[in-house]
């Protein structure tokens, strides 16, 4: 009997091989015979796994979700152990979401693929709003942990901050994917970061107060 670690390995392999279809070929190119030769097994054991195209799709992108989570993660571990503020944490983190090398690039084009077929399916629908909704939330917590330590005006509302920040990021992704790799025009690559950091300036006005210390009052000497 199969290991439950064999069943999820299979199930990553099936999912890689279906983004490598996808990210070279396009959507159309996922069949279960192609996705089947890709990751090296049998139809069967394919169809075993995933009885249809969007299931496929979905636990693709799933993968692609939980890759960048990780990286995500990484990103805010190494901020608070380094006491960066937060805004340059988010800059950081928000460009774990645009397509800036090869590997950015494969993912988002699953991404894409799945936004698309969500069109045609309210379950894949249903998936595809919540993504943008935890998305909107994760940025709207990091607005408000911004108030808490000073780099964020009291008066800010959260909410509209992140949304207007996830349509940047969200805006800036499609904008670099558009551009062909490797060509003398790709021109908009440099211009990612500068153009995070003064839309995140916009949010974040004040500085970070989280690893200040008070300043050390001295003592008292009494007549």
């Amino acid at each position: 009997m199969p290991r439950t670690a064999d069943h999820e390995q299979r199930r990553r392999q099936i999912a890689d091989a279906v983004s490598q279809l996808i990210a070279q070929h396009g959507l159309d190119a996922v069949t279960v015979a192609r996705t089947a030769a890709t990751a090296g097994m049998s139809v069967g054991l394919v169809q075993h796994y995933f009885r249809t195209k969007d299931e496929m799709l979905l636990h693709a992108f799933r993968e692609v979700s939980a890759r960048i989570r990780t990286r995500v993660e990484a990103r805010i571990k190494d901020g608070i152990e380094h006491k960066q503020p937060i805004a340059r944490v988010m800059a950081d983190v928000m460009t774990e979401y645009i397509p800036l090398d090869q590997a950015r690039r494969a993912e988002y084009r699953v991404t894409r693929a799945f936004a698309g077929r969500a069109l045609d399916s309210p379950a894949l629908a249903a998936i595809d709003t919540q993504t943008a909704r935890d998305l909107r939330k994760e940025i709207a917590r990091a607005v408000h942990n911004g108030k808490e330590c000073g780099e964020v005006d009291k008066n800010v509302d959260p909410l509209p901050a992140a949304i207007r920040l996830a349509a940047i990021t969200e805006g800036l992704a499609l904008q670099v994917y558009r551009e062909p790799e490797n060509t003398p025009e790709t021109t908009l690559t440099p211009f990612v970061s500068p153009l995070l950091q003064a839309e995140l300036a916009t949010v974040f006005t004040g500085p970070c107060h989280q690893y200040t210390k008070p300043p050390t009052q001295p003592p008292r000497h009494t007549p």
